[in-house]
């Protein structure tokens, strides 16, 4: 289906809901009013009110008065929260306008949440954003990594080497890369400090210790650690469990996919303890050839709790180990599972595959965290985090230059050899808020101090015709980064209606890289030094309204400025030519959003523009060790309108969909390419292009889910997701595009309690119903010989229909 008539067809179906809304509440009648307090009769402004079941709710005012309108007769249950109070729920048989009032009861413990309110967004905050419920994510969590488990929100395209969504898997949100999407655990960074990315392979199962997540798209809140620059994501691991429990999960499915996981939890002991605990093993073939997966991991939590007070230690180790599959596919027309990734010929031309062409990394993550409510209205949060990391792959390289390496044989220039890249690195620092909230003012300050060390080392293990040591070092470097902040952000009601945010975060950060580089200089043939020292500072404001038109509907405004440091390998990819050291990106991003909510449907859309200077956008090439060569463009920008919609069709049908249509393009794109004569001679030439679109970057993209519960636990769901056309470079040639998909996956799910079990639970995901052949991801380039363009083309196939099937029991 072409763009055009995909915008045309999700336009239609915009409207038809909006009428479909319209006619909701023409129907509906029943209205609940009451106030939330404390019970000291004190008033409880800007606590939830919910419709158990349903996204519908409200928040009360500045008196604790709440109001739901437009309900059908039937059974309900609503549900009142508040921080650091207990929730509250009433079942009710709703045939008339009813008073309902709540009066909760301050929380015998101090919550989980107060660990990270300094780094989400409230209920009023003008910001794009998402969350996702631990029951939502538990549904979601089939065996993919956390990119498949998160594919349904607004504006994310997915992507795996494997092709099956388990291994090396990654996304992009409004099209910025990993590098570009701030991630932290309870406030926690982290994104890698060289990198700035976040590897979900070295977290094998990590949403099964999820307890939510919220997504902000945009520049978003400040955070802690990487910059947001197209989005934050914010995950918050176990809180605390009341009753002690036992829990195993077991998936198995097509490539020889199993992940088996065991948890455990003593609930509250005395009122005060509680401690909780995960190990998870998981392997899996790839749907492509030697993309395999070998990978446990463990969570650990005890938690110390008082009324006033929260003493939190987390531990959470990966240990993966994971076939090289990075270098995708130059000929699917032949076979759509081909991995070139240690592909060698012996003497007689037999071609063979070095079995240990592997990835091999461990990662361990320490959280301490002391919480403290000071009064009502005012509480702190301070944090230790520590993270260990260690790991190597292995490759075989055939006919490989001795010289690459600075070394010699005086009976042959070239051998083949094995050889190991290493790094070990060290992260740790600190975080810290206070919060206040009180008469319509909520009001944060904090941050954080964080030390990168990591080295860089490499090893040759064995080399054919000698002349090397084994375990010879042939290079070393090293990476310090430090990296602090400091935020104050506020959202304060001017009156009942408006309410207005403003946030500030002041920056810094050094890097110095020292030592020896694995690439060589082409004119001295020697290693090139990567003695390197970058400062930065950044100023990052954003200020925002949000106005409450009435209590179904509601819009936002925002502007925010946004600051980004280079990463280590973009330094390193123009490392000694200092006309293309990389600049550092400044972002401008402008928000506008309105949302419609009742208890039968939802709507909601978010406008953006997005405006870059000098923005790091991806050339379409990788480096040798599978990462994006990155390049400035002086001007570019992101527009475009991401629409959310949910319709209670029946009792038991529901219909939760998103769609964002954009555009998103470079201004005055010059193409730098190489260009051959008659005689092959080789030569860099340029050319304008104009205004281009930024590579990876799709015009459309949309996910739809319907779920039919004929009865309560039981849950069948159709789920479809569409990326429209979108370019690996940025030429928009038509040669260098990674066509749209379509795809529909199935999910069952069916949970009850029985034979004197908390839950039994199945589980079915069947992918890719229609077996559809489409590639999610690609790279390569251009060049031309004697005037005539040619391509070069590697992509990731996808799987076709494959399936994970479970079982879960829990005590």
């Amino acid at each position: 289906m072409s763009t055009i008539k995909l915008n045309l067809f999700f336009r239609k179906v915009a409207m038809l809901l909006l009428f479909q809304f319209i006619c909701y509440v023409g129907f509906s009648q029943i209205t609940i009013n009451g106030k939330v307090t404390d019970k000291d009769g004190n008033p409880l402004p800007g606590a939830a009110v919910v419709i158990k079941g349903s996204t519908y709710g409200v928040s009360s005012n500045a008196d604790g008065e709440y109001k739901i309108k437009n309900l059908k007769p039937g059974f309900y249950e609503f549900a009142a929260s508040f921080m650091a109070f207990e929730t509250q729920v009433k079942k009710v048989d709703l045939k008339s306008d009813l008073t309902i009032n709540f009066v909760l009861e301050h929380s015998v413990i101090l919550a989980d949440e107060v660990i990270v309110s300094a780094t989400r967004a409230g209920n009023k905050t003008p910001v794009a954003m998402t969350n996702i419920t631990k029951d939502m994510l538990k549904k979601q969590n089939t065996g993919q990594d956390i990119p498949y488990q998160l594919s349904l929100t607004p504006s994310l395209v997915e992507s795996s080497e494997s092709g099956s969504g388990v291994g090396y898997s990654a996304m992009r949100i409004r099209g910025t890369d990993a590098t570009r999407i701030n991630v932290t655990m309870n406030g926690v960074p982290l994104n890698d400090s060289e990198s700035q990315g976040v590897y979900w392979v070295n977290m094998p199962d990590f949403s099964s210790s999820v307890d939510n997540i919220q997504i902000q798209r945009g520049v978003g809140t400040s955070t802690n650690g990487s910059a947001a620059f197209g989005a934050s994501i914010n995950f918050q691991t176990e809180t605390v469990n009341k009753d002690a429990y036992a829990e195993i999960q077991s998936l198995a499915g097509s490539f020889n996919t199993f992940r088996n996981t065991f948890k455990l939890g003593t609930g509250l002991i005395n009122g005060k303890f509680s401690f909780d605990g995960r190990y998870s093993k998981l392997k899996s073939d790839g749907y492509v050839d030697r993309a395999f997966s070998d990978h446990e991991s463990f969570f650990m939590t005890g938690a110390y709790y008082t009324e006033k007070s929260l003493l939190k230690f987390n531990i959470m180790s990966g240990d993966q180990k994971t076939g090289i599959s990075w270098w995708g596919n130059p000929t699917p027309e032949i076979d759509r599972k081909y991995n070139p990734a240690g592909e060698y010929t012996d003497a007689e031309g037999n071609t063979h595959y070095y079995k240990d062409q592997t990835d091999n990394y461990k990662q361990t993550h320490y959280q301490l965290f002391y919480s403290l409510e000071l009064n009502s209205a005012l509480n702190m949060n301070a944090a230790l985090h520590y993270t260990k990391g260690k790991g190597y792959y292995e490759q075989f390289k055939d006919d490989d230059l001795y010289s690459n390496y600075e070394l010699s044989n005086s009976d042959y220039t070239v051998t083949d050899l094995t050889r190991q890249k290493w790094m070990k690195n060290d992260f740790y620092g600190a975080t810290y808020s206070l919060n206040y909230n009180k008469n319509g003012i909520s009001a944060t300050i904090g941050g954080a101090w964080n030390r990168y060390d990591g080295d860089h080392f490499g090893k040759i293990l064995w080399a054919e015709h000698g002349g090397i040591a084994n375990n010879y070092e042939w290079y070393f470097n090293n990476g310090e980064k430090t990296d602090y902040n400091t935020f104050a952000k506020v959202n304060f009601e001017l009156n009942s209606q408006l309410s207005a945010y403003a946030d500030v975060q002041y920056r810094h950060i050094t890097y110095i890289m020292t030592g020896l580089d694995d690439n060589m200089d082409d004119i001295t043939g020697k290693l090139l030094e990567l003695n390197q020292e970058h400062k930065f500072d950044f100023v990052n404001p954003k200020a925002g309204l949000f106005y409450t038109i009435n209590d179904k509907n509601t819009t936002y405004a925002s502007f925010g400025l946004a600051h980004r440091e280079p990463t280590r390998s973009n330094y390193k990819e123009a490392n000694g030519d200092p006309l293309n050291t990389p600049k550092q990106e400044q972002l401008f991003d402008y928000e506008l959003g309105y949302t419609h909510t009742s208890s039968s449907s939802t709507f909601g859309f978010n406008m953006y523009y997005m405006y870059y200077r000098d923005q790091l956008v991806p050339t379409g090439d990788k480096s040798s060790v599978g990462y994006d060569i990155m390049t400035n463009v002086d001007k570019s920008y992101r527009a475009g309108i991401e629409l959310i919609w949910g319709v209670q069709l029946t009792k038991n049908l529901k219909w939760d969909a998103n769609l964002t249509l954009s555009r998103n393009k470079i201004k005055d794109f010059v193409e730098y390419s190489t260009y051959y004569d008659e005689s092959w001679n080789e030569s860099k030439q340029a050319k304008d292009l104009g205004s281009t679109d930024i590579s990876y970057s799709p015009e459309v993209t949309g996910s739809s889910i319907i779920s039919w519960t004929p009865v309560k636990g039981m849950g069948f769901n159709l789920i479809s997701k569409y990326v429209g056309d979108q370019y690996f470079d940025n030429t928009s040639s038509s040669d260098r595009k990674i066509d749209d998909y379509c795809i529909h996956n199935f999910r069952f799910d069916y949970s009850f309690a029985a034979l004197g079990l908390k839950n039994i639970g199945f589980q079915l995901q069947v992918n890719n119903l229609l077996n559809t052949k489409y590639n999610n991801n690609a790279y390569g380039g251009n060049w031309y010989e004697q005037g005539t363009e040619n391509t070069w083309k590697y992509v990731y196939p996808q799987a076709g229909t494959n399936f994970m099937a479970g079982l879960s029991l829990k005590i």
